[in-house]
């Protein structure tokens, strides 16, 4: 014989459903998959800029290219490039043409390796997290702690905290 079940429980595991269904998105963030954060920042100007009227040229005045690399995708496509600049005795790190997928949590670190091709070597190698990631798509510009040693930390990675995943890395040459 089927036992009924009482309308208090039923009300209950509905209230369970829906909060486990809350919690899951949260976590996941499944939205962010399917929509491009855009960002277009212009490099920052040293103060040693080029005269009004002159052409842009590809390392703006002012600022010298410590090194450089290209993004290959892992967990996620990823592709642009990333550039270590000094630019008023700051570094600063640049993200041009740069595209991968959004989520929840990313981060763009720098890892303490020479190239980085999976999750595990970004936590046994040591990383430095730089900020949170401006935008899956567009030119982006980080400054660069002072004291963050670029001949141990050579590759770049886009880095998902929550998940401790790897969208795509860009080991940087001098």
């Amino acid at each position: 014989m089927l036992q009924r079940i009482p309308r208090s429980m039923r009300v209950l595991g509905a209230l369970g459903g829906i909060a486990l269904a809350v919690g899951a998105w949260w976590a996941f963030r499944p939205e962010l998959l399917f929509v491009d954060d855009r960002v277009s920042e212009a490099f920052p100007v040293a103060t040693a800029s080029t005269s009004a009227g002159a052409a842009a040229p590809s390392t703006p005045a002012g600022a010298k290219v410590l090194s450089s690399g290209r993004f290959t995708g892992y967990a996620h496509e990823t592709d642009g490039t990333a550039t270590v600049y000094e630019v008023d005795g700051k570094r600063v790190l640049r993200l041009s043409d740069f595209r991968t997928s959004n989520g929840p949590d990313v981060k763009i670190a720098f890892v303490a390796a020479a190239d980085v091709k999976d999750d595990a070597t970004v936590k046994s190698a040591g990383y430095v997290n730089i900020a949170p990631m401006k935008g899956n798509v567009g030119d982006q510009n980080y400054e660069l702690p002072a004291d963050l040693d670029l001949s141990k930390y050579r590759t770049v990675v886009v880095w998902c905290e929550r998940f401790a995943v790897n969208f795509g890395a860009a080991p940087l040459r001098m």
